[in-house]
């Protein structure tokens, strides 16, 4: 696993940016890409302040959302009313699971965003717009309510434990169970439809082309959304060294692999549950 500045521990400008971060993107938390950048002296700075003036405008994550329209990915079965209650789910339940696969929704896109524009500075491309001398202030969206608490693996019964691990991948060499899933360790029924109806898209083609496609549908927003990118003040927030690049291209292009898949599967686990 990559190494990580939790929110609880982060102080001075990289607090300012966690705060921001969350304020703008809408979202109840910093996401691991960003605790990951800000473990590397004067990555996270210099990486958001290079792309801040898209964000704080809301070009940036807006335009993320809605390259999502264009994308095609065949639903699950829906779930009924009535199923929802035979499985034990109340309402508020469903509300809740819902929410969670909304957030990944909202967080993802705006991930791939920031990662795409990064990309291409460290490629050698330069901003160029004019900043406006009075830009206009944005307002951002409700915030996605705070997800539960990951449910400890060791926690769970053999049945559910079992459900879980189908959605178990392999990061740097350890198995790793991304915490949509683990999420919703608190509902064993229907974490048990996933098991059963989710996991095998895993490798079914049309929705790893879905996959393909959001990622496709972003960084064509994100190529428009960087012309509109004004220069860095790197006298401010210097570029950081050459040679610790690598390693950085290295951990966005983990979350290129792993973000499309969110975005895909907590849309699949949001719009599964009829509401009544």
């Amino acid at each position: 696993m990559l190494a990580e500045l939790t929110e609880d521990q982060a102080t001075g400008e990289v607090a300012v940016i966690y705060a921001e971060i969350r304020h703008l993107c809408a979202v109840p938390y910093v996401s691991s890409l960003q605790r990951h950048l800000a473990t590397r002296p004067g990555w996270l700075e210099w990486g958001w302040h290079a792309v801040r003036p898209v964000f704080a405008s809301g070009v940036a994550q807006t335009a993320a959302w809605n390259a999502l329209d264009s994308a095609s990915v065949q639903p699950l079965p829906s779930v009924p009313v009535s199923t929802q209650r035979l499985w034990g789910l109340s309402a508020q339940d469903c509300i809740e699971i819902r929410s969670i696969g909304d957030l990944f929704v909202r967080v993802s896109p705006t991930n791939l965003m920031l990662s795409a524009m990064l990309r291409r500075v460290l490629a050698g491309d330069q901003p160029s717009a004019v900043a406006p001398d009075d830009p206009q202030p944005w307002t951002p969206p409700a915030s996605i309510p705070p997800p539960p608490a990951l449910v400890p693996v060791e926690d769970l019964d053999p049945d559910t434990r079992a459900s879980l691990n189908h959605f178990a991948t392999v990061v740097a060499g350890q198995p790793f169970i991304p915490g949509l899933y683990r999420m919703l360790g608190e509902w064993p029924t229907f974490l048990g439809y996933l098991a059963t109806v989710l996991a095998p898209r895993f490798k079914d083609a049309d929705t790893l082309a879905a996959c393909r496609q959001v990622q496709q549908l972003i960084d064509g927003a994100a190529a428009q959304v960087f012309a509109q990118l004004p220069p860095i003040d790197t006298n401010k927030w210097p570029m950081p060294p050459q040679h610790e690049h690598p390693e950085v291209l290295d951990a966005m292009d983990r979350y290129r692999e792993t973000s499309p898949q969110m975005i895909v599967f907590g849309g699949l686990i949001r719009d599964c549950l009829l509401e009544e």
